[in-house]
């Protein structure tokens, strides 16, 4: 990315704006970040429509441009939309075809899906957006390919991401895409969250529980708790459980919403992490082909207290953020090595 023009991107608000995804906008690209040494976004705030916009929580915006920022943009987001079943002004939807036909990049957050998908400019290509809304996105676009699991999904010029905080797992990717690894993993520092999430929407969907704190699954959890240095694998666990690995990892899924993962022991990305004195540099990957760094072994256990929530199972916490090359962590707990 040139230093000289620095890349504009342009967010939309629209009366009844969702806040939270609008939030994570603003976050990641208005900031100044004179400390990366790059050349930085430019950020602007379009209005869909005319008047004061109102906002979740009490907020009233007022953006400083009107559609026609759309004409200039470089990259696009459409932080949410204010009802799934409110098709967008044709004026808004317009703007966005002339900016996918001049090669603009387009991105949405949440329910936003909808908007790009009213515009066309999604036609045969993998979406996702929140789960909540997945199934009615599918079923009013058939042409989509709609992944209700991914956190986000990157088709090159379109971007989609999941519900609410997933945002900020594609933003975070942009950067990465834009400014490299190593950029991206400043910004996601600053920010206080992982670089990269492992595992899709599945693990946060609503899902039964059984309360059995005896039971094989919620004892080996305990277990792995109590021994965060020991490296383990899938074969280990399942011995220590007194189950097949094929249960272990049925039941790990049905608990967590992914399977135990296979790692390697690769260490030279450890020490390149700390020698640059930041975290691990985890190349992009908008599902699960995420190639990234080992941490080593695995030495805190502030787990949570998830297992009066999840009773039985062991918490998603547990697999939220992997890099295949050796780590199991989360934001909050880092509880074992499977390898």
């Amino acid at each position: 990315m040139s230093r000289t023009a620095p890349h504009l991107v342009v967010a939309l608000a629209y009366d009844r704006l969702c806040t939270f995804e609008f939030g994570c906008v603003t976050e990641l690209f208005a900031l100044e970040r004179p400390e990366l040494d790059v050349a930085w976004y430019r950020f602007a705030v379009c209005a869909a429509e005319r008047g004061p916009l109102r906002a979740a929580g009490g907020v009233t915006v007022s953006a400083p441009y009107t559609l026609a920022m759309l004409d200039r943009a470089q990259t696009i987001v459409i932080p949410g939309w204010r009802d799934a079943d409110e098709r967008p002004p044709e004026a808004l939807l317009r703007k966005l075809r002339a900016a996918h036909a001049r090669g603009a990049r387009l991105c949405s957050i949440c329910s936003g899906v909808f908007v790009l998908a009213a515009a066309g400019v999604l036609d045969g290509k993998r979406v996702t957006t929140h789960w909540r809304y997945a199934e009615a996105l599918q079923e009013r676009y058939p042409q989509l390919q709609v992944e209700a699991d991914a956190l986000y999904i990157d088709e090159g010029q379109v971007l989609t991401s999941a519900g609410s905080a997933a945002g900020i797992d594609m933003l975070l990717h942009l950067v990465r895409r834009d400014h490299g690894g190593e950029v991206a993993n400043r910004v996601a520092q600053r920010l206080v969250v992982p670089p990269h999430r492992e595992g899709g929407q599945a693990q946060f969907v609503p899902r039964p529980m059984p309360r059995d704190e005896s039971s094989p699954l919620a004892r080996l959890m305990d277990w792995v708790r109590a021994n965060p240095r020991l490296e383990h694998s899938v074969a280990s666990l399942a011995a220590r459980a007194a189950m097949s690995p094929r249960t272990l990892q049925r039941q790990f899924l049905d608990a967590t919403g992914m399977a135990p993962v296979r790692m390697g022991r690769a260490r030279a990305g450890e020490r390149r992490a700390r020698s640059a004195g930041g975290a691990p540099d985890i190349e992009h990957g908008a599902r699960r082909g995420t190639r990234g760094v080992r941490l080593g072994r695995v030495v805190a256990t502030a787990f949570p207290a998830h297992r009066a929530h999840h009773s039985g199972g062991i918490s998603r916490a547990i697999c939220a953020w992997r890099a295949p090359h050796g780590v199991v962590a989360s934001s909050g707990s880092l509880i074992g090595i499977f390898r």
